[in-house]
């Protein structure tokens, strides 16, 4: 299946890029101009990447430490 039509891009693709250690939708753009068109494929990409399914994630990708306390208020 298709992520970005723009340029070809592929679900099956974007995983392969995550596996490779790609883990923001910047990251997916960089190894495959996925997103950097018209840009709606970005949700997408957020998705296959699992980007909000925790509510601290943005404090880890801040580089801000996430303290035991804050992932059991989010519980």
């Amino acid at each position: 299946m298709y992520v970005c039509n723009c340029f070809g891009v592929t679900e099956t693709q974007v995983k392969k890029h995550a596996a490779d250690g790609a883990s923001t939708p910047r990251q997916i753009a960089s190894a495959c101009k996925a997103g950097t068109d018209c840009g709606s494929c970005v949700r997408r990409i957020q998705a296959l990447l699992g980007r909000g399914a925790c509510p601290t994630r943005g404090l880890v990708d801040e580089s801000k430490p996430v303290l035991v306390e804050q992932l059991d208020e989010a519980a």
